[in-house]
This record gives structure tokens, C-alpha cells and sequence, in this order.
């Protein structure tokens, strides 16, 4: 038993991103101190650099949603995928939703349905359109000092909101994109003008979970990385080290929401085989889910995972997700020999599996004809691409066999591909990998292109040929949580006052990805539990 501390808290917080706020608002809002501690000179984790849609089914937007039709379609796209998507833990998320939603709703979190995003899997038993949600823009002003420290200033400064993506893309090209990109163009001027400084998609949700956080009476202390966890006599968790050694008394127990291990490359290259291309913030290196295994013998599992997905690895060593740029017409995806391989248009995770599991996938290339350059958004083209081709990341050719000997590819062998996917262009249906055959594929085509919005024929040029890697939006793997979002031990049990959410745990959702936002809902719901159950204990 430690006979002194420098601090008593009812609960501690690792981590200052969805998981982490999540917890601390549960808390916090039951009366107790809570204090949130974050590694890295910055706050809102990886959630304030992405997306920012959550994928909650049975919220009270969508019609014809029920907890038994969500748990069916769970089970259809996810399977069996171990303890870490039991039975007991999917229920415990969809049947937390609704309170989850209209807790947060009442403290200030601003509700908006992304009604036009399918479920990745929408054809599969249970499947629908219309389970994500998002944060209105969030007027970061409200913020006061803390904006200076906001991690979400790295993201895009623009009311931009999950559901404008799918349409800006091709906001150019299609009558519709043109609205969309109207109307975006005049929510930045309005919010301008009305003295307001709006932040869209991640970064308006981890503003405002923050601004609700704040409110509510949370701590949050930067610069503090977790460097232990103390147990008392019996075996729980009863504090923590953090920093260059401040002991901290947590009377109700400890929330790990501190993200996964992204940036830990040498845990990428022993349990992934890959030093990783992450999209995933700085602090991202493990440190909490390495103290909770080695200090307690926390059991963890999906370690080989992530949440994968294409990207253009950049010239300053980051990389760039790439999502509409693949699924819209006049594009394929070859790999190494000059071949296709997948679907170009399927879910991220899934195409990032494909990569990996094929011996010449990595680096890929993604052709595209001058239509495609002419028509749609490019996001790793934005900061244009003069770095991009001076390191061969893009190159360019007029023909395809001279693209081709660029690529150190067999010209035959990429025309011959070329070829025979150019006549599934002309009966619009994709008899190798079925590209465009639902309405996830459709959801990032063009509809003026028929018969099908994903397939465009590859015919003229220039042509441009884009390196495509491994990608991630962070690690999958993790803490094994039971439905409590209790951290479980190796001996099966629960290590009592310790819990996890977000990518610090093994993810709910398997090795899959059912819906947008897979990753930050399950954050949002099991750091809500977390706090809930932590906050019981100090009353108990």
C-alpha cells in the first residue's frame, strides 16, 4: 500500500480525445473530480484530426432502426472476431446509444445526421443508410486559452462536415457537388462574418466534448504521459504515475483513453509486419496498453490489426488517406505486376487487408485517366505535387506504355488489365470484383457517369500514376474491456479500477469496419460506460 501522494482525484483520465472526454463528462457531471491527463503538449488526440462521424445505431435520427436489426448487421459484416466483439459487448454498445446521445445532447453536444452515408456492408441481413451522426461546426472561440493547445488546429480551420465530403469531391463535375460546394462556401463566409472561428468534422467534435468538459469542472493537465499504475493491497488499481513522477490518488479508478500504438514502430513492424502509415496523432505510441500489460498482466488482443486503409505516403514522411479519389470513376488500382486485384471502391479496411495480404500489393499504384485529374478532388494533390513527384510518388506519362515502363511494369500486362476492366466500363458491371455493385461503392462515384458512378474507362490521357501504401487511422488492438469497458486481466478477470475505450482497447468492431465512424462511436459510448462505472465506486 503507498503510504503518500502528491494528489487525490476521484477519477484520472488518460487521454484528451473522444474516449478520454467521453469518460471525463460521465464523471465529472456525477458531481466528482476528474482530472484528464494527455502525454503530448496538445489536446483532442487522433479524433481531432479525423472525420469526426460516429456510426450509432438506433439513435433517435434514423427511422426504421432497432437494437435486434443493428446486433443482426453486426453480426453479418463483423462475425466471430474473439472476445474483443463478444456477444455482451456489441449489446452494451448498441443499447448505450440512445443515452449516451441524449446525455451529451443536454450538455451541449450539438447532434447532426450524416442521413446519405450508407453502413459499409448495406446489402448485408440488418444493413442500412443513415446510422452516422456528426457535431454541427463548433465555434472554437468558445474555447478561450485552450484553443492555443487544441491538436485539431493541425486539421482542416473550416465548418467542413463529414456529409459535405462525399459531394465535394466532385463539387466541379456534378450539379449536385456544385451546391454542396456552394453551401459549404457560404458557412465559412457566415461564420466569418458573424465573428466566429468554426471548426468542422474531428475537430468540432473534440471542441466541443472539450467545451462540455470544461463546463463540467474537468482538470486537464498537459505535457503529463502516464508512467504507471499502483495497485493497492487487494489488487485494484488505486492510482498512478504520471509525468516525472507525481503520484496520483484515483478514489473511484482509472480511465486508459490515450489512443493505440500508431507511432510505436517497432510494435508495428513485431506485431504487424509494417512500420506503419498512420493518419493517427503524435502521441500515439502505446505507452498506457504496455504499462497496463507488463505492471498487470492485462490481457490484449487484435494486435495484428488496424484500421486500415489506402494512402499517398507524403514527402515529409507522413501519409495522406485516400477514399473518394479510389472509388470514383476513370481509376483503377494495379498492383506491383500491373494487375487489379480488388474492388477499388470497398471500405477502407477492407482494401487495406487486400494490400497486405497480397505478396507484390505494397506499394500499389492508382492510375488515373485525365478525366478523373480534371474532375475530382485530390486531397494529396491540394498542397500540389512538385515534392510528390520529385520522390516518384507521382509520376505522369502520356501513354500508358510509357507509364508503364515508369512503373517497372510489363506494358502488355497493364494494357491487357486496362483493357478488359474498360469493358466492364461499357456494361457497367465490375465481373472481377463486383466495383459499384452497392450503395457504399455508389456512395463515392458519380452518378452523371452511367451505367455505373464507380467504373470510367481508362482511355485517355495523360495519365497519372499515383503510390499507394498501407495506411491507418490508428491501431485496432489493444486492452481486452469487458461490457463495463472494465480493463480484464489474464486470468479473465477484471482488474478493478481500471478501464479502457477507444483505440487504447480491442476494438468491438472486430477486424472489420460496419459503418463511418466504427472507431470513434465505440470511443464515445465505453468511455461514457467507463466513467459511469468509475463514478458508481466513489459512491459505493
Amino acid at each position: 500500500m503507498t503510504e503518500s501522494w502528491d494528489r487525490e482525484v476521484d477519477v484520472l483520465v488518460v487521454g484528451s480525445g473522444a474516449a478520454g472526454l467521453s469518460a471525463a463528462i460521465a464523471a465529472a457531471t456525477q458531481g466528482l473530480r476528474v482530472l484528464v491527463v494527455e502525454s503530448t503538449a496538445k489536446w483532442g488526440g487522433t479524433t481531432a484530426l479525423s472525420g469526426g462521424g460516429l456510426w450509432m445505431p438506433t439513435n433517435p435520427f434514423v427511422d426504421g432502426d432497432s437494437v435486434e436489426k443493428a446486433l443482426t448487421y453486426m453480426e453479418s459484416a463483423i462475425g466471430e472476431a474473439g472476445p474483443a466483439s463478444s456477444p455482451e459487448r456489441r449489446r452494451a454498445f448498441v443499447e448505450t446509444i440512445p443515452e449516451v446521445f441524449a446525455f451529451l445532447q443536454k450538455l451541449g453536444v450539438r447532434w447532426v445526421p450524416a442521413k446519405d452515408y450508407p453502413d459499409y456492408y448495406p446489402d448485408r441481413p440488418g444493413g442500412m443508410v443513415g446510422r452516422g451522426i456528426e457535431v454541427q461546426p463548433f465555434d472554437t472561440k468558445k474555447l478561450g486559452e485552450w484553443f492555443a493547445t487544441f491538436r485539431g488546429r493541425e486539421s482542416i480551420p473550416a465548418p467542413l462536415r463529414t456529409d459535405d465530403v462525399w459531394l465535394l469531391s466532385r463539387a466541379w463535375s456534378t450539379p449536385s457537388g456544385f451546391v454542396r460546394g456552394a453551401r459549404f462556401v457560404f458557412r465559412t463566409i457566415g461564420g466569418i462574418v458573424t465573428g466566429k472561428r468554426l471548426y468542422g468534422i474531428g475537430g468540432a467534435l473534440s471542441a466541443n466534448l472539450m467545451s462540455v468538459a470544461l463546463k463540467a469542472g474537468v482538470e486537464v493537465e498537459l505535457s503529463a504521459p502516464l508512467t504507471g499504475l499502483i495497485q493497492g493491497d487487494g489488487g485494484a488499481v488505486i492510482g498512478a504515475t504520471v509525468g516525472d513522477g507525481k503520484r496520483i490518488r484515483a478514489l473511484g479508478g482509472i480511465v486508459l483513453g490515450a489512443g493505440g500504438f500508431a507511432r510505436n514502430t517497432a510494435w508495428r513492424k513485431e506485431y504487424q509486419g509494417t512500420p506503419g502509415f498512420t493518419s493517427a496523432s503524435e502521441g500515439d505510441l502505446g505507452d498506457p496498453i504496455r504499462i497496463a500489460r507488463d505492471e498487470l498482466g492485462a490481457r490484449t488482443e487484435l494486435m495484428d490489426d488496424a484500421w486500415w486503409g489506402a494512402s499517398v505516403p507524403l514527402a515529409d514522411g507522413s501519409a495522406q488517406f485516400v477514399l473518394s479519389e479510389r472509388s470514383m470513376p476513370f481509376s483503377i488500382v494495379v498492383d506491383q505486376a500491373g494487375e487489379r486485384y480488388v474492388n477499388e471502391s470497398v471500405s477502407y479496411i477492407d482494401f487495406g487487408h487486400a494490400m497486405l495480404a497480397r505478396d507484390n500489393a505494397v506499394p500499389s499504384w492508382l492510375i488515373l485517366d485525365t478525366r478523373h485529374r480534371r474532375r475530382y478532388l485530390f486531397n494529396a494533390f491540394l498542397q500540389g505535387t512538385k515534392k510528390l513527384r520529385e520522390a516518384g510518388i507521382v509520376r505522369s506519362a502520356p501513354t500508358l506504355a510509357e507509364l508503364a515502363r515508369q512503373l517497372d511494369i510489363e506494358p502488355a500486362t497493364l494494357q491487357a488489365t486496362v483493357d478488359r476492366f474498360n469493358g466492364f466500363c461499357r456494361t457497367g458491371v465490375d465481373a472481377d470484383f463486383g466495383r459499384g455493385r452497392t450503395a457504399y461503392d455508389n456512395y463515392y462515384g458519380d452518378p452523371s457517369v452511367k451505367p455505373n458512378p464507380n467504373l470510367g474507362p481508362i482511355e485517355k490521357g495523360p495519365f497519372t500514376a499515383v503510390q499507394l501504401v498501407p495506411g491507418d487511422l490508428g491501431t485496432k488492438g489493444g486492452l481486452l474491456t469487458d461490457a463495463a469497458a472494465r480493463v480484464i486481466g489474464s486470468d479473465g478477470e477484471a482488474i478493478e479500477g481500471l478501464y479502457a475505450a477507444g483505440n487504447t482497447t480491442a476494438s468491438v468492431m472486430g477486424r472489420t469496419y460496419p459503418g463511418p465512424g466504427a472507431t470513434i462511436a465505440p470511443a464515445v459510448v465505453f468511455g461514457y460506460l467507463a466513467g459511469r462505472h468509475a463514478a458508481a465506486r466513489v459512491r459505493s
